[in-house]
């Protein structure tokens, strides 16, 4: 996957703070796989993913609806934000260990 930068982090939250709080994890982990794999998609063909573009996680996210951006005052927002960083944290683990 890309280097994730804030963008990538917020959008992806945008996106989980549409979904049934039961499927935001599942869903977090998709996007963050999707990402990768058409980041090594780019890598092998110099192309982009036909379905997961770049290889970043804005744009893995951007393939779903996004909630409005709101501040850190909405509660649900800061937790769907935490999510997606916990999810990273844990993706960089499991690859380092692989």
């Amino acid at each position: 996957m890309r280097p994730v930068l804030h963008g990538d982090v917020s959008t992806a939250a945008r996106v989980l703070l549409n979904a049934p709080p039961a499927d935001r994890e599942r869903l977090c982990v998709k996007m963050i796989n999707e990402a990768d794999l058409a980041d090594s998609y780019v890598g092998q063909t110099g192309r982009l993913h036909p379905l997961f573009g770049n290889g970043s996680l804005m744009t893995a996210a951007r393939a779903r609806p996004l909630a409005d951006e709101p501040g850190f005052d909405d509660v649900q927002y800061c937790k769907c934000f935490e999510m997606v960083l916990r999810c990273l944290v844990q993706f960089h683990i499991t690859r380092m260990r692989s």
